[in-house]
């Protein structure tokens, strides 16, 4: 017998104020009686997913676009305001960055066909390496075909069990797996909090042989920025290494995208591990990592991810090549971006929105504190020709549920105001719900 409508609301306000996942239960022996559902949070989705359909919510993920998502989308032969995508400046689809992938594709074909360090290395490579290198005024540069990936190996590698890592507390999920494999002692600070790391560092450094801190340029969540010098001063002071996730920083901070050591003014000089991905403002698919050139030959010849991985199709280098030459050659996307988020987010705290620390970059939540009602306003704004993704519990506290929206340099002044709008109306309907008390 299926669950009534009330049991299914029921089990997922429980699921909503758990504070962590359950422990999976032991498997059985007989291995014929395994059940997917065994895994772990198995039986956790599969309440989230009853009770979003006993709502009548539907599933946001997984839509399928059908063509270039920028500023606008079609989905479902229907077009729509897109604030899913991180084509940040709009190179993804512009003519240079498309012919320079097609001609890599004809001079090289889809694939690097082996690992770089076995027969995988094009010579487009060494010319994206060296343009990410000079970005950041550091002597080398490595690219890897995940950023995902790169920040697991990477860390995994440098870092081993008598060592500590300390990251901010709202690192992306990369860094967090690539701290479980190496082994080390991790401890997660308070977001954004320099006292807080500095206190964990004070003590817990001394009885450990190397420390690694982890934070990032911009952070994904909350669009918020880091004290980059108050960072660079704390590692030095304990002996630890800075690494520096600008995955979702270049292109978007600095007057001509070079990241937040741009933005604030600060020498790059001091970050010791500079880690992003080409698949935001690049437009292609991959990380990287720069910094000095003993760091970068180490690991390139030590990193799993690297060493055992397919070198990055020839036509994804020439692409993220392309974007690199184009952000620095023309600045004005850039101060677009950032014109076009300070915008959306005044708009949207002027309506009453809360927007945390949003620096008004790229990055703008909007905090709502339920999954539901995040969930039920990006579909009541999908129905109204708006595309924003809902961030809900366990990706985020219960509390912290929310819209994200990533702005892009294309969008138009009216599609921002319009944008508001809608989220307004629609946030007025969704309230009289009374979800789940709301």
């Amino acid at each position: 017998m299926s669950l009534t409508t009330n049991a299914k609301l029921a089990l997922l306000t429980r699921l909503a104020r758990r504070e962590t996942a359950a422990t999976a239960a032991p498997l059985p022996k007989d291995e014929r009686a395994i059940s997917w559902k065994d895994l772990p949070n198995g039986s956790d989705l599969a309440v989230v997913h009853e009770a979003g359909a006993a709502l009548g919510v539907e599933n946001p993920y997984f839509r399928v676009h059908e063509g270039l998502a920028d500023a606008e989308t079609t989905i479902g032969n229907r077009q729509f305001i897109n604030f899913a995508s991180y084509n940040y400046i709009g190179l993804n689809g512009d003519a240079r960055v498309t012919e320079a992938a097609k001609a890599a594709i004809d001079r090289y074909g889809v694939s690097a066909s082996a690992s770089r360090v076995v027969s995988g290395e094009r010579p487009v490579h060494a010319e994206l390496e060296a343009a990410i290198a000079q970005v950041y005024q550091a002597e080398a540069a490595m690219v890897m075909v995940s950023g995902h990936a790169t920040n697991v190996s990477v860390i995994g590698t440098l870092m081993g069990p008598r060592d500590l890592i300390l990251h901010d507390a709202a690192i992306h999920n990369s860094a967090v797996e690539g701290a479980k494999l190496s082994g080390a002692r991790r401890i997660a600070f308070a977001h954004n909090n320099l006292k807080a790391a500095e206190r964990e560092l004070v003590a817990h450094r001394a009885r450990h042989t190397r420390a690694l801190l982890i934070i990032e340029g911009h952070y994904s969540m909350d669009g918020d920025l880091p004290d980059l010098e108050g960072f660079i001063a704390l590692a030095r002071k304990h002996n630890a290494w800075l690494m520096v996730d600008e995955a979702h920083s270049l292109g978007v901070l600095g007057p001509h995208g070079r990241g937040i050591a741009e933005h604030l003014g600060v020498d790059p000089s001091g970050v010791d591990i500079w880690m992003g991905t080409l698949s935001k403002t690049l437009s292609a698919c991959g990380g990287y990592i720069a910094g000095q050139e003993k760091l970068i030959s180490y690991l390139k010849y030590s990193t799993p991810g690297f060493v055992y991985s397919v070198g990055l199709p020839p036509a994804l280098a020439a692409a993220a090549l392309a974007s690199v030459r184009v952000m620095l050659e023309e600045p004005e996307r850039v101060a677009k971006l950032q014109a076009n988020a300070t915008l959306f987010m005044r708009l949207a705290r002027a309506a009453g929105f809360d927007t945390a620390e949003c620096c008004g970059m790229a990055i703008v939540p909007v905090i709502l504190g339920s999954s539901l009602v995040a969930a039920r306003l990006a579909q009541e704004m999908f129905a109204a020709g708006v595309n924003v993704q809902p961030i809900l519990y366990p990706a985020v506290p219960e509390r912290a549920a929310r819209l994200r929206f990533f702005i892009s340099s294309t969008h138009t002044e009216a599609q921002l105001r319009q944008t508001v709008e809608i989220m307004t109306e629609a946030v007025a309907r969704v309230r009289k719900m009374k979800l789940l008390g709301q």
